[in-house]
């Protein structure tokens, strides 16, 4: 679908796995727990319990790595009838460690993407998460310039948006959105009269995939690489 560049004013970017990566290594976590609780079910049982966990725990713990560990040991817990021995705990426990202080691996192209656009556009940053874990990825990354703001949301939702653009003084007809999450990043923008980039990654968690009716008729484009973008605003200049 076509985008009107020359109404963009503020550009919008998710961080996990639009940025750097992220899934990847809560795949790499899921597959770590499956082995250790092999003993009490199939990996592929337990790969499903944790998923219902987590979405159990949302409310309580919101996204982040913090409530996936939690979520971990509570399954742990669960599946052993309490029996889970506290050495195996204590490897849940390193894995979450190891999560967050995981070196951050920015994605092809990222710093010339943000480079490119600060020069012409203001920048915000829009993620959800755990707050100390995405401000210490940011720090980390080196990209906390390339912004003028910065925002963690607990959900991003159509209200969520809504309320964040008319905080920040943004119209949303001005506003673009480039993300990996259809869920997340894209339709909740569309929904509200902004417009926006998906740009896949190649691992989605399974509570942010969408079906083909939810994103049917909504207008919006996708880019096989977040440098992709850069054509067309060149396009348009």
């Amino acid at each position: 679908m076509e985008i009107n560049f020359e109404n963009i004013k503020v550009i919008g970017f998710d961080a996990d796995d639009t940025l750097w990566v992220n899934e990847t290594y809560f795949r790499e976590a899921e597959e770590r727990v499956g082995i250790l609780l092999s003993h009490y079910e199939t990996p592929n049982k337990i790969d499903q319990e944790l998923f219902r966990m987590e979405m159990k725990n949302l409310i309580t713990y919101g996204y982040g790595v913090k409530g996936f560990v939690l979520s971990m040991v509570e399954l742990a817990i669960e599946l052993s009838n309490g029996m889970v021995s506290n050495d195996i705990i204590s490897q849940i426990l390193d894995i979450g460690k190891e999560m967050i202080n995981k070196p951050i691996e920015l994605l092809e192209g990222v710093e010339e993407v943000l480079k490119t656009l600060s020069k012409e556009y203001r920048l915000i940053l829009a993620t959800k998460g755990d707050l100390l874990d995405q401000e210490r990825k940011l720090e980390k990354s080196g990209l906390l310039d390339y912004f003028h703001h910065i925002e963690v949301l607990s959900e991003k939702q159509e209200s969520n948006y809504s309320k964040l653009l008319m905080h920040l003084d943004i119209n949303p007809a001005e506003f673009l959105m480039v993300g990996n999450s259809l869920k997340s990043d894209i339709l909740p923008l569309v929904n509200i009269g902004s417009q926006a980039i998906h740009v896949p990654f190649h691992t989605t968690w399974q509570h942010e995939k969408v079906t083909e009716k939810e994103t049917n008729g909504k207008s919006y484009k996708t880019v096989e690489s977040l440098t992709e973008i850069l054509k067309y605003f060149k396009a348009n200049n």
